[in-house]
């Protein structure tokens, strides 16, 4: 009886990893199916075609993946640039050294379908930020406060996989985007920029 309950007592006592085989756990995905992810190499920027060529390698087993060791999709191009001086989204503010007009707009690049412009005024913060909305559709916009006029500068791929055909279908993907009607729909189209 004494032997029994001084075994127990001692089992009570001892630390449980005693018992159990201590494993450190460690998760990392490695892989070599692209040539661009190498563990412990960076693609350069001009080598990127594709979304495939922005899955990261992983860490090694055992350690802590670092932020481009980890990094997908857009923030991984983002670091990839950073890492070779090019800005990939250009955040450098617009010109605001003169006001732009309907024969020499400020021009505002934009990779996408839509892009937003953040008006002060001229001269510079001479109103709160207007926001001006410019696309494909509509590229010229003016500023309803100071009369600045921003122009879109589309920068992105020639063929989009999402586009639209002329008549507005995309062959079975999903139901295309209309805009919501506003007052500017019930004007006539040359009046529009003047």
């Amino acid at each position: 009886m004494f032997a029994s309950r001084a075994v127990s007592t001692i089992a009570r006592r001892a630390p449980v990893r005693a018992f159990v085989k201590a494993r450190p756990f460690t998760s990392s995905v490695t892989r070599f199916d692209n040539k661009l992810n190498i563990p412990g190499k960076v693609a350069p920027y001009e080598d990127i075609k594709t979304e495939d060529d922005l899955l990261p390698p992983g860490s090694k087993p055992g350690s802590v993946p670092t932020d481009i060791e980890q990094a997908t999709g857009l923030e991984r191009l983002e670091l990839i640039g950073k890492m070779q001086g090019i800005d990939v989204f250009d955040q450098r503010p617009l010109d605001a050294s003169r006001k732009g007009t309907l024969e020499n707009p400020i021009l505002v690049n934009g990779a996408g379908d839509e892009q937003y412009a953040g008006c002060t005024g001229y001269p510079a913060d001479s109103h709160i930020v207007n926001w001006l909305t410019v696309s494909r559709d509509r590229p010229i916009e003016r500023c309803n406060e100071c009369g600045n006029v921003v122009k879109l500068n589309y920068v992105g791929p020639e063929e989009d996989p999402h586009a639209h055909d002329a008549h507005g279908h995309d062959h079975g993907h999903h139901a295309p985007y209309e805009e919501p009607k506003t007052f500017a729909d019930y004007v006539k189209p040359e009046y529009w920029y003047r």
